[in-house]
């Protein structure tokens, strides 16, 4: 199987048509659930699936809430492009847990979900303790989601 990282392409119409808001901290509907190398995931991917869910420690099936940090901000970078971005806060989960990749996706309610993106981590991460998938700097240049 394998992961493909990047956006997917029900985020991309999400977008156009409303599916997806980032614009308040205290959104709880973002979620990222953790995949072990055998998931199929990519840009094809429009829900949340627990074909090659992680397991273990205090991970459940679906993953944890995540927590937006930076809501979309428009920065103007040289000459006249802009970009837009947002991220979320990092989340951990304690115990021992293998995971190769993640996905991210919204809960729409009444048990329907719509993807955002594909996270792959390069190879599998193991923890013993404590895995945390830790987001990159929210800026323009390295935020998690961002548009230019």
């Amino acid at each position: 199987m394998s992961l493909t990282q990047g956006a997917t392409n029900t985020f991309k119409v999400g977008l156009a048509n409303g599916t997806f808001s980032f614009s308040s901290t205290g959104d709880t509907s973002y979620y990222i659930a953790l995949y072990t190398g055998s998931a199929n995931l990519g840009p094809d991917t429009t829900a949340y699936t627990s074909s090659g869910e992680a397991s273990g420690g205090s991970y459940v099936p679906g993953g944890s809430v995540l927590t937006i940090t930076q809501v979309p901000t428009l920065v103007n970078q040289t000459g006249s492009t802009a970009a837009a971005y947002w991220s979320f806060a990092n989340v951990s989960w304690t115990g021992a847990i293998t995971a190769r990749g993640a996905l991210i996706y919204k809960d729409l309610g009444g048990g329907s979900t719509a993807s955002v993106c594909v996270l792959d981590f390069g190879a599998d991460k193991t923890s013993a303790n404590t895995f945390t998938v830790q987001f990159p700097t929210s800026a323009y240049n390295t935020a998690i989601l961002r548009i230019s």
